[in-house]
């Protein structure tokens, strides 16, 4: 063992992850080997027994048992087709407003975002979908590029979202009411997309031409009205299924997730989509997903364990406090943190780092905790979006078509990641935002 300070280790540890990362080494393991490495310093072999205990108490949480079974429920939406028909009957019915296909994908987000909590196959379905059609219209690249990549990542807030699972486990808060918390927030941000957009196509019509009347007319208003009840239903069936028994208190957090699932293996049949082939593949990408996901709880309650155990959580809450920049300054501190990480990290190794030190000062300052862990949640939507690490923005590029660059969508998410800033700023301004909902619907 070797003795040195906690802050020469809480140093050694950050730095340690920075060089592992920018090295391109998976996080999962960057983590579990700084736990390793720091631990038998600290403890010797006896660390071992922390991890073990670590780990059982992790894996021991039943509310987790949710999240393989969202990702389940967004596989079997994802071949059921429902995005594609939604969009076909929201492009007629939205089509001739400036901007319509913009808004469509918008809107197509937004209802897909509350079926399910990955945001990749949202992004790569709008990508299909609405890019090659918007680009045919004549829609400004960067409007297009940045519509698709901000209304694909709402999925990870607006619930159920499998990111607000892993933010309630962590913070040992509920579910329910961290789902119902960002309801409003998820709304806020979409009305501020179809703002933005309507508003810069209604000035400048040639970012967004509207479809001609040729194309409108080749349906009736009466086959627009039955194609998107057609589409519109399903989802909004299996949305008040979840969140309803959620809310209710019907069922449980991982109850609702079953349900939905079931419910989602039900569209797939309703739509005649479904095969033998789809099913293993839905299995096998549930099992990919859910297995990197908790590989990276295991590393990261490691890391944590190790450091805090060393008194590095303590370091970080002196350090943070001892700025002199009160109660609100030490807020936004925070938020500029998980801002800044979230170009280099993805989301989940950001909530397993910043949890265990941030929460305890919010709740030294006096914060709500469910108010807290949601603007963090409006908050790592830009994680998404902003380079160089932007999932949303790879998702994208690797499905445009030619004569879309990198610098095109690098561009065009600038205004949706103001955007965001502003929806965050107003959940910050306005509790109430993200507790009215909790506290009406939510014992």
């Amino acid at each position: 063992m070797i003795d040195l300070s906690p802050e020469w280790i809480t140093i050694l540890m950050f730095g340690g992850l920075l060089i592992g990362l920018f090295m391109g080494h998976p996080l999962a393991f960057v983590l579990g080997g700084l736990a390793v490495i720091f631990g038998w310093i600290g403890w010797g072999p006896s660390i071992f027994y922390l991890f073990m205990n670590r780990i059982w108490g992790t894996m021991d949480n039943y509310v987790l048992l949710a999240i393989p079974l969202f990702i389940f429920m967004a596989q079997f939406l994802d071949t059921s087709g429902v995005a594609e028909d939604l969009f076909v009957a929201l492009r007629y019915l939205l089509g001739p407003i400036r901007g319509g296909i913009g808004l469509t994908v918008v809107v197509v987000s937004t209802i897909f975002a509350a079926c399910t909590g990955i945001i990749g196959a949202s992004v790569v379905t709008m990508g299909l979908l609405g890019l090659p059609m918007m680009l045919r219209y004549g829609y400004q690249k960067e409007l297009s590029c940045g519509a698709i990549c901000a209304a694909g990542t709402l999925g990870i807030l607006i619930p159920p979202s499998i990111m607000l699972v892993l933010m309630a486990s962590e913070a040992t808060l509920s579910v329910g009411k961290l789902f119902a918390g960002a309801v409003i927030p998820g709304l806020i941000l979409a009305s501020m997309y179809l703002g933005y957009i309507a508003i810069r196509c209604f000035i400048n019509p040639t970012l967004g031409p509207p479809m001609s009347k040729a194309e409108r007319g080749q349906v009736t208003n009466t086959q627009i009205f039955w194609m998107v009840m057609k589409s519109l239903v399903p989802p909004m069936i299996l949305i008040f299924g979840v969140l309803g028994s959620l809310f209710t208190g019907i069922a449980t957090p991982t109850e609702a997730s079953g349900v939905g699932a079931f419910l989602a293996f039900l569209m797939v049949i309703a739509y005649r989509k479904f095969t033998w082939k789809g099913l293993r593949e839905a299995v096998i990408k549930t099992a990919k997903t859910n297995t990197m996901v908790i590989f990276l709880l295991c590393g990261a309650t490691c890391f944590t364990g190790v450091f805090l155990g060393i008194g590095g959580g303590d370091v970080v809450t002196d350090f943070v406090l001892g700025l002199g920049l009160g109660k609100w300054g030490t807020f936004w501190v925070m938020q500029g943190i998980v801002f800044v990480l979230g170009m280099f990290i993805d989301w989940i190794g950001i909530v397993l780092i910043c949890f265990p030190l941030f929460l305890p000062i919010s709740k030294e300052l006096g914060f709500d905790p469910i108010w807290f862990v949601i603007t963090m949640a409006v908050n790592l939507q830009a994680s998404f979006l902003t380079p160089p690490f932007g999932y949303a923005l790879f998702y994208l590029k690797g499905i445009a078509p030619q004569g879309v660059q990198l610098s095109h969508i690098y561009r065009g998410i600038v205004p949706f990641v103001t955007l965001m800033i502003i929806g965050l700023a107003i959940c910050a301004l306005f509790p109430q935002v993200v507790l009215w909902l909790p506290s009406v619907l939510v014992d």
